[in-house]
């Protein structure tokens, strides 16, 4: 058995033909042949306590990534954030409506209004529809609850408003509406 610090060519030990040094782990005991690495470091946990200490680079590493999540990130918004139009809300799994979230954590600003008015979760097939046609105007006398084919027709109907609004301006004819 080699002795605690014994330095060896990997050719000895049927390695790479690096240097190697006989090494024990400062955690568990654990004896075991270390690659020396540039500048004639060795590692003193083996591979199984590198992750368990709390000052070993994996645990800073995460520690660190989790720093700059969410509430730590200078570029926080308070967990709002718009996209195509839409508002969307953060949520924690501590919240009641957390099941309606997507797969980052976060809920469209709509359903969770109405959610909350109902004081039920939304269920996936359960649509909100903004009577105004505005995304972002969120206010419940704006919010309507519609199944999916209710929604189509209501959608389809406004499309073909606004079509025919279009085209009695295009031809001059003037209409309440104007």
């Amino acid at each position: 058995m080699p002795r605690i610090g014994e330095i060896v060519s990997g050719r000895k030990i049927n390695k790479s033909s690096n240097r190697y040094q006989w090494a024990v782990c400062v955690e568990c005991g654990f004896q075991r042949w270390v690659q020396i690495r540039k500048g004639g470091y060795v590692p003193k946990r083996c591979k199984k306590c590198f992750g368990k200490t709390p000052n070993c680079r994996v645990n800073q590493a995460k520690s660190a990534s989790l720093r700059h999540k969410g509430k730590g990130n200078y570029n926080w918004k308070g967990g709002r954030t718009v996209n195509l139009g839409y508002v969307h809300i953060k949520i924690y799994p501590d919240n009641f409506f957390y099941s309606m979230v997507d797969g980052k954590g976060y809920v469209l600003e709509h359903r969770l209004i109405m959610a909350k008015h109902l004081g039920r979760n939304l269920h996936r097939w359960e649509l909100v529809h903004h009577l105004n046609g505005i995304r972002d105007d969120n206010h419940l006398e704006n919010l309507q609850l519609v199944t999916d084919e209710r929604h189509k027709q209501i959608t389809i109907l406004e499309m073909r408003i606004n079509y025919l609004e279009k085209l009695l301006i295009s031809h001059g004819i003037k209409f309440n509406g104007q």
